[in-house]
């Protein structure tokens, strides 16, 4: 039997006949990948197949990374999202709970690094702390168990060299892209881990890479609608994404304004 958070390409086609009436996570509830997390399948979704380029910054990204790892911890019944009973504190608090063994290693460190804190952490500086570092042990963890692999291409005569992170196969984003399209379509109900995909695609701004439907402007709408249906935690954690991400978006627009200000000659001034 696959842990949870995992499951078979075969599986995952009956997976949303398993939802119960409020969306709650029924046992044998699994994303569609065969070995493939949520973050695994985001970060792939984030890359161009042919290139290997990233579609956004590396850093806005990785906290989309560190918000799918929160979110197989909760799917998977290990971590709760608690709203701070003072009415002054609004900010959400993570814990964890105990249970079933995680086997994928960097959802452990995550739940670690949860349950590790002297304090609950807070949702937001939580996702900003784990994200330092994911994009490259994301990338990693792909590359060891056959997802990815490197290409390396010299230029020059071998002076310089090009490195692209490909996948080995189709498959792994394939089916990814077709549940999220049929979801897009309305053709099928989506399981909770495909509705939580849904909603850090549309959070992080991919939705007009993906090409998931024909009517391109309502799709991030459609998309987050169906992610809302779903567990308030998981909203609270995709929404919690996307302010971070706006945020490093903005940080990174202010930082390049001023360097390029900073860069301009400046003009003579005109002698009386």
């Amino acid at each position: 039997m696959a842990p949870p958070g995992y499951a078979s390409a075969s599986t995952a086609l009956d997976s949303h006949s398993q939802l119960t009436t409020r969306g709650e996570v029924a046992p044998t509830v699994t994303p569609p990948n065969q070995k493939l997390t949520l973050r695994d399948q985001l970060f792939l979704l984030g890359h161009n197949d042919d290139s290997g380029r990233c579609r956004l910054r590396a850093p806005a990204l990785a906290v989309g990374l560190a918000g799918a790892s929160a979110i197989q911890l909760f799917l998977a019944g290990r971590l709760t999202v608690v709203q701070p009973s003072t009415a002054e504190d609004a900010s959400l608090l993570l814990y964890t709970r105990s249970g079933a063994s995680i086997a994928d290693p960097i959802s452990c460190q995550a739940f670690a690094s949860i349950a590790g804190a002297q304090t609950p952490p807070q949702l937001s500086s939580w996702l900003c702390d784990f994200s330092l570092g994911l994009y490259a042990r994301a990338r990693g963890h792909l590359v060891s168990i056959g997802v990815l692999r490197e290409s390396v291409k010299s230029h020059c005569g071998g002076v310089f060299q090009t490195r692209r992170w490909l996948a080995t196969h189709p498959r792994w984003t394939v089916v990814t892209r077709a549940r999220l399209c049929y979801l897009a379509q309305g053709r099928e109900l989506p399981d909770n881990y495909t509705a939580a995909l849904a909603g850090l695609v549309a959070a992080l701004g991919l939705v007009t890479h993906l090409y998931l439907d024909d009517d391109a402007a309502s799709l991030p709408k459609r998309l987050t609608s169906v992610a809302d249906g779903h567990h308030p935690e998981v909203r609270a954690i995709t929404s919690a994404v996307q302010r971070n991400a706006f945020n490093l978006g903005q940080s990174a627009r202010r930082l390049a304004t001023s360097v390029k200000a900073r860069n301009q000659p400046r003009l003579p001034t005109p002698s009386r």
